[in-house]
C-alpha cells in the first residue's frame, strides 16, 4: 500500500508545475465530480477548479481505487465526517486511527472564496507546530456538518481565525448569515484548504454523522467507503 500511495504523490507532484500553469483555465470550467458509495449510502463530491492540485490528487487517487474499503475514522456529530486513512482499510476494534499522515501536498487556501459552510470539505492536516505551512495531507478529507450556528459559536469562530492568523482574517457580513442560517465550522477558515462541496446526498453524511463513536470518535460499527468512482470529469 505505502509502495503505491508514494508513486501516486510523487507522479503528482511532479506535474504540479503543469497544474499551477493551468488553474486560471480551469477556473471556469466545470467542475469534476467523485461518487462516494458507502455502507450507509451514496453522496457526491464537487471538486473545485480553484484548487488544481487537491482536485487532480484526489481525481488520481480515486481512479487507482484508494478510497475503496476505507473506513470514515472520525464522526463527530455536528461537526465533521472525515475519511481517508489508509491505515483503516484493515483496522481492527480499538486501533486508533488519523495521525502520522506523511504524504503532503502544499496549502491551497482561497479565503474568502472558499469558507467553512455546512458540506465543505476539507484536506485534513498536522498542527501548525508540526506544520507551519499548513500543507494538507494528501489522502484525509473531513465533511463539514455542523447545523445553523448561533451569534455565540460565530463570535468564537471569528476569535479562533484571529488567533490563528494574527487577526488578519474578519468573517464577512455575507458569511456570518451562511453560518446562522445554514451552518458549518468558522474557526477553521483561512486556516486549511477547502477543495470540494458534497453536491448530493448530504441527508446519507447527515445519518453518518449520528452514529455511535468510541472515546477516539470512530463508529463503533464500521462505517466503510465501498467504492469511489470518477462520474464527470
Amino acid at each position: 500500500m505505502r509502495t503505491l500511495l508514494t508513486a501516486l504523490i510523487s507522479c503528482l507532484m511532479l506535474i504540479g508545475c503543469n497544474i499551477k500553469q493551468q488553474n486560471n483555465e480551469n477556473k471556469d470550467s466545470e467542475r469534476a465530480e467523485i461518487l462516494f458509495h458507502t455502507t450507509m449510502g451514496d453522496f457526491k463530491m464537487a471538486l473545485f477548479n480553484e484548487t488544481p492540485l487537491h482536485r487532480d490528487a484526489y481525481l488520481l487517487l480515486t481512479k487507482c481505487g484508494y478510497f475503496d474499503s476505507l473506513l470514515f475514522h472520525r464522526v463527530i456529530n455536528n461537526f465533521v465526517v472525515q475519511g481517508g486513512d489508509p491505515n483503516s482499510k484493515f483496522a481492527r476494534e480499538g486501533d486508533f486511527l488519523g495521525e502520522g499522515e506523511a504524504f503532503r501536498i502544499p496549502a491551497e487556501i482561497r479565503f474568502p472564496q472558499l469558507y467553512h459552510k455546512r458540506g465543505m470539505v476539507n484536506a485534513a492536516r498536522m498542527g501548525d507546530d508540526e506544520n507551519p505551512k499548513r500543507e494538507s495531507c494528501a489522502l484525509q478529507f473531513a465533511i463539514m456538518t455542523c447545523g445553523p450556528l448561533s451569534e455565540e459559536r460565530i463570535k468564537k469562530g471569528q476569535q479562533r481565525i484571529h488567533a490563528g492568523t494574527d487577526s488578519t482574517v474578519n468573517l464577512s457580513s455575507e458569511m456570518i448569515e451562511t453560518y446562522k442560517n445554514i451552518g458549518g465550522s468558522p474557526h477553521l477558515d483561512a486556516q486549511y484548504t477547502i477543495f470540494a462541496e458534497i453536491v448530493e446526498g448530504m441527508d446519507v453524511v447527515d445519518k453518518i454523522q449520528k452514529v455511535s463513536v468510541d472515546e477516539n470518535d470512530r463508529p463503533i460499527t464500521d462505517v466503510r467507503i465501498i467504492k469511489a468512482s470518477v462520474v464527470k470529469e
